[in-house]
């Protein structure tokens, strides 16, 4: 099974520009919890809803201020051929939730722990037991940085 076969498709995007307040916004009008952001045509972070309240509520930051400020920048991507197994590895191995999937720079879908979840209730060769280890990896601690979200290196291919 691959990324394309399971991912999100289409996902909405916004810039590291865009006012914190209005990527909640879109968050909220597009029943999503995570925005990649976007400048130039370029992809240069993404932004969760829990980005928005640790980085962003809980420490005081400007409803007004930029989203760049507070998103994730390190982000892991997969191409839209790339085997399930390698999202899987991906998300344990930096205890990510989410994974980008790319067509060269393009965002063209994204892959989350509910994706997985979906594939498995389809059997699409995906067991609950492959994926209840990678939840359980990604719910690790590891320490502080994981807390903040910014524990992984970028990954890209």
């Amino acid at each position: 099974m691959k990324a394309v076969d399971i991912m999100t498709k289409n996902p909405c995007f916004c810039s590291s520009n865009d006012s914190i307040v209005n990527v909640a916004r879109t968050m909220r009008d597009h029943d999503c919890g995570a925005v990649p952001l976007v400048d130039n045509g370029r992809v240069v972070g993404i932004v969760t809803d829990r980005d928005l309240v640790v980085r962003g509520l809980a420490t005081g930051t400007n409803s007004a201020a930029m989203v760049g400020e507070i998103a994730t920048k390190n982000v892991c991507r997969v191409r839209a051929d790339d085997d399930v197994k390698e999202i899987e590895r991906l998300m344990s191995d930096n205890q990510v939730r989410r994974v980008l999937v790319m067509d060269g720079d393009r965002c063209v879908g994204i892959v989350s722990q509910a994706d997985l979840a979906r594939a498995v209730q389809r059997a699409d060769g995906l067991t609950d037991r492959e994926v209840a280890i990678v939840v359980e990896r990604i719910s690790e601690k590891r320490g502080k940085a994981s807390s903040r979200g910014d524990s992984g290196s970028e990954v890209r291919f």
